[in-house]
């Protein structure tokens, strides 16, 4: 087993020109013109009651992402607590089945059952060095706050998740291991009740309890430094699996696939092979039941695909929103990718066409919940499902190539009540 590699945090992102723009005042900031660019993504577009806060994180992660005993820590957390590195299983039947080599990095292997405590574990450990001593989230499906409930049961702080009550009926077992690890969970009854909603509050949350509270995002969205922080903890992933597949296969991948809402397993496979242009970087979103948007609503969550440009939760991205510009409540059968924006990040990379968006409907996603289950004996998170289910349709349309990775980000036990709601039995 290779060691788990945690000190190799990018120092610039050489594939970007406008990052890391110049210190100007914070009222510049406030409005996005300065901090975390990609192209005319990204930026810090909040109140300026939350730029002192954003400061101190920022300086506070420039200053620990390459201390050595903060780095140290954070490898015994991971090999320790989280359990890496995660295997790259080669999915023999599913590979006679779509004939290609493909690969399944097991991120659903992780303590708590998915990707997520990668990054909560990470952030978690930067607050206590940054002196703070509560913890609040936003969760969707539930992994992201189980991960925070993890890391903060371990590490000692007062922990509190914000989830939408739509979410918590979806996944109540969750939201039960957080209550479990004495995290306080708040359900949200406002707008759709989902994620989009849990992250308004957990703002909310923050801006009256800065001085002590450190608000730990589960995804690469945000203001600045939040997608870029949440980038560097989940890009262990891709580290992972450029050493695996170069063991298993002497070559890199043809075709990279990661389910993508927010997008942090998406861009925690795809950022160590950003330079790497003959991998192919393929993000499916949530298609919901179909590509089309009603008066309030759109009937998918591919911000990517079927988004505009527009502002979210402090940053520049893709969104669905109405002709007004108000934010429309996204759909899917996968509370984790129930949500109506994306990453600036990858909304960038999608824009220049290093990352192909994809997206794969709530039937389709069912589907390949049900084959990898059955011919694999592994059952995916509903989330994972998405990109699974992009191999049926990649094949046909002759885009998978001979090597292919697929981030399995999640484990599917969450998702069992809402599938046999939906199907009727197995």
């Amino acid at each position: 087993m290779t060691e788990t590699k945690v000190s190799e945090f990018p120092a610039k992102d050489s594939y970007l020109n406008e990052l890391a723009g110049s210190k100007k005042n914070s009222k510049n900031r406030q409005i996005g013109q300065v901090k975390g660019k990609y192209g005319k993504y990204g930026g810090q577009y909040v109140p300026e009651v939350l730029m002192p806060a954003l400061e101190e994180l920022e300086e506070g992660y420039e200053r620990y992402k390459n201390d050595p005993e903060f780095l140290a820590e954070l490898d015994h957390y991971l090999r320790d607590f989280a359990g890496r590195e995660t295997p790259l299983y080669f999915a023999r039947n599913l590979s006679k089945k779509y004939g290609s080599k493909i690969y399944l990095k097991r991120e659903d292997l992780v303590h708590g059952g998915a990707h997520k405590l990668n990054n909560a574990i990470g952030q978690a450990l930067l607050a206590k060095y940054m002196g703070k001593t509560r913890l609040i989230a936003e969760t969707g499906a539930g992994q992201h706050g189980t991960a925070t409930a993890m890391a903060g049961a371990n590490l000692g702080f007062e922990t509190v998740v914000y989830m939408g009550a739509k979410d918590i009926k979806r996944q109540q077992m969750n939201a039960y291991r957080m209550e479990l690890m004495g995290t306080e969970v708040k359900p949200v009854e406002t707008g759709s009740k989902t994620l989009k909603d849990a992250i308004n509050e957990a703002f909310r949350d923050w801006v009256t309890n800065i001085e002590n509270t450190h608000y730990l995002i589960g995804s690469v969205v945000g203001p600045h430094p939040y997608p870029v922080i949440v980038r560097d903890f989940q890009s262990v992933i891709g580290r992972e699996v450029k050493e695996q597949i170069l063991q298993k296969e002497g070559r890199m991948p043809d075709s990279i696939i990661a389910c993508a809402g927010g997008g942090s397993n998406a861009m925690g496979i795809f950022y160590p092979f950003i330079e790497d242009k003959d991998v192919k970087l393929i993000a499916v979103e949530a298609g919901g039941k179909a590509l089309k948007c009603t008066e309030k609503a759109a009937l998918h969550s591919a911000s990517l695909c079927a988004g505009e440009e527009g502002i979210l939760h402090g940053a520049r991205t893709k969104i669905l929103q109405d002709k007004n510009g108000q934010i429309l409540e996204s759909e899917s059968v996968s509370a984790g990718l129930d949500y109506s924006g994306v990453g600036p990040e990858l909304a960038y990379l999608s824009e220049i066409g290093r990352v192909t968006a994809r997206y794969a409907t709530d039937d389709e996603a069912l589907e390949a919940f049900h084959e990898l289950s059955r011919h694999e004996g592994i059952i995916p998170a509903l989330e994972s499902s998405h990109a699974l289910a992009y191999l049926k349709r990649a094949s046909e349309a002759g885009e998978l190539g001979e090597v292919v990775v697929v981030n399995l980000s999640g484990r599917g036990d969450k998702d069992l009540e809402t599938v046999l709601s939906l199907r009727g039995g197995i």
